[in-house]
């Protein structure tokens, strides 16, 4: 089956059987918001299982140090559309991590909304059905607001909103969110992305390692 060139990003959904024996390739996408200054520490911890490429959101590339990512992950950090007759500057995306995901990125995502580079590239892989996780980051009263929740809920199927029934993996837990009124409860879920990225890579690779 011939790969499917995609006009946003420069990138292809490859077949699975082509990603057994290597690293497949990881796409982080990160919005602005204060989780992001840890990517730096993520991207070091996935380096042996996943060739990871980020992109940001246009506010997320103020929030963590773009030249140390390039150097772990081997790859420019993109943010912007790239021209149509540009060459392709990121390998084929095997899976999609929206981490951190905020209150706009996932009500534009979940409305289909592709206004930026990153939405782009995670309408098309919704659409293509690859593996994607995400893990929103509203304020606690953002996540109160019925929008955030008809965008993360399981409708009965993916023409409604709802990221959940679309079969994308939504870790969230309101009970750390950010919030004025209890400032030290903020806890980023670190482990739980990382564990279900490990079940991801496993999915792809059928359990095998990437030679060393």
């Amino acid at each position: 089956m011939p790969a499917l060139v995609r006009p946003y990003g420069g990138w292809w959904a490859e077949p699975r059987e082509a990603q057994v024996g290597r690293r497949p390739v990881l796409y982080v996408i990160a919005s602005g918001a204060a989780p992001a200054r840890d990517l730096p520490a993520l991207i070091a911890a996935l380096t042996a299982d996943w060739d990871t490429c980020v992109i940001t959101t246009p506010e997320g590339s103020r929030f963590f140090d773009i030249a140390r990512v390039t150097e772990l992950t081997g790859h420019p950090v993109r943010s912007s559309f790239k021209d149509p007759e540009a060459p392709d500057i990121l390998p084929s995306a095997s899976a999609f991590a929206a981490a951190p995901a905020t209150f706009n990125t996932i009500n534009k995502w979940a409305a289909g909304i592709s206004d930026t580079l990153a939405l782009g590239l995670l309408n098309e892989a919704t659409g293509l059905g690859l593996p994607i996780v995400t893990v929103p980051w509203p304020n606690v009263a953002l996540a109160r607001h019925p929008a955030f929740g008809r965008s993360v809920a399981t409708p009965r199927g993916c023409g409604a909103a709802g990221l959940r029934g679309c079969g994308i993996r939504v870790i969230f837990d309101p009970r750390h969110l950010p919030d004025d009124e209890g400032p030290g409860q903020a806890e980023f879920p670190w482990g739980e992305l990382r564990a279900e990225l490990a079940r991801m890579r496993t999915a792809l690779t059928g359990g095998k390692q990437a030679p060393a």
